[in-house]
């Protein structure tokens, strides 16, 4: 099970840095973004260091506040946050026709949420591709404690150069993690390779809509809000990562914006109006909690120096999302399931 206490939580942060270093690294990951100076060329040209940084800091935060899937969903009314991003898995598995004994690769697989759900879900073994050492540590311990740790492993590296043979895998997904390559279509043009011929892969990506207007200087801060807040080098547009697919070889079959018809906001459980007890973490109060007890934790030295600053800019991805989900011009749910042609 996930980690759910204050202790659980400061011990965690920083990852594999050392707690000495925290504070720096905060500095260094803060540096590659608008707000503190950075530019989007050195955020491409840096990502590994920039993304390793990132989910270093974070992750014990996303353990506490969201659980062991770190992503959003659409969702009925009446549904919890936790059976929706279940629903989402079971959908994307769904999708990609993935049957028992399947190969299938997670790309981005993060602490492997969604690896373990799909595993089970479909029967089929999962391996979760990882840059991040600190996750990929706690996934396997995850997947000890849920039983999967005989079907499903990690391989720690970097999704623009994958350590696999080529036409390797029966299906390939990724749930929110392609949007930290630097490029597209050079991501797109690997899962390409190590895809078998006829087998699909399906994605659901970080994008700004049509309604984004890079001039309108509320929407650029609105996007760099989310860049800092979630280690980004930058977000594409729905209609880049279309034609980065097409260019690197796939049949696309259909894509669409999945959060254009869903019942309830994507953004809900990070909206400052709303309340749940279900998901209390991530609400206004429990994020308030959360900070002060964070605020202690470094205070009195269980948690290191930085540990209040990382938990800033996620607040400040926080207000990006929901501003960006409630003007259209962000999605989290752009949806896309793209085939590799039998010759391919």
């Amino acid at each position: 099970m996930s980690k759910t206490g204050a202790l659980d939580l400061a011990t965690g942060l920083g990852g594999k840095i050392d707690k000495s270093d925290v504070l720096s690294a905060v500095d260094r990951y803060e540096k590659y973004h608008e707000f503190h100076g950075g530019q989007e060329q050195g955020r491409k040209d840096n990502y590994t260091d920039m993304v390793n940084k990132y989910y270093d800091l974070v992750t014990s935060f996303y353990e506490f506040g969201w659980g062991e899937s770190f992503h959003f969903a659409p969702r009925w009314k009446n549904e919890s946050l936790r059976e929706s991003i279940k629903r989402h898995e079971h959908f994307l598995a769904l999708q990609l026709g993935i049957k028992p004994g399947y190969k299938v690769l997670d790309v981005g697989c993060g602490i492997g949420g969604p690896l373990r759900e799909i595993a089970r879900f479909s029967s089929s073994s999962v391996t979760g591709l990882n840059n991040n050492e600190y996750q990929i540590t706690r996934g396997k311990e995850l997947n000890r404690l849920a039983g999967v740790d005989q079907t499903c492993d990690f391989v720690k590296a970097d999704f623009m150069k994958m350590p696999f043979p080529d036409n390797f895998y029966d299906a390939v997904y990724a749930i929110e993690a392609t949007c930290h390559a630097p490029d597209a279509f050079g991501c797109y043009r690997e899962i390409y390779r190590v895809l078998k011929p006829g087998q699909y892969f399906a994605a659901y990506e970080w994008c700004m809509t049509d309604g984004f207007d890079p001039q309108n200087k509320d929407h650029q801060k609105i996007k760099a809000e989310i860049e800092i807040g979630d280690g980004l080098p930058d977000i594409r547009l729905t209609t880049q990562c279309i034609e980065a697919l097409e260019k690197a070889g796939f049949e696309v079959i259909w894509d669409k914006d999945l959060a254009k018809d869903s019942p309830l906001p994507w953004y809900l459980p990070l909206d400052k109006t709303h309340f749940s007890f279900s998901s209390f973490r991530l609400t206004a109060v429990g994020r308030l909690i959360t900070k002060n007890m964070v605020k202690a934790l470094e205070y009195v030295g269980l948690a290191p120096k930085g540990s209040q600053r990382v938990q800033d800019f996620l607040e400040k991805a926080a207000e990006g999302l929901v501003e960006g989900g409630r003007r259209e011009i962000f999605t989290p749910l752009f949806f896309f399931l793209a085939r590799k042609p039998l010759d391919g």
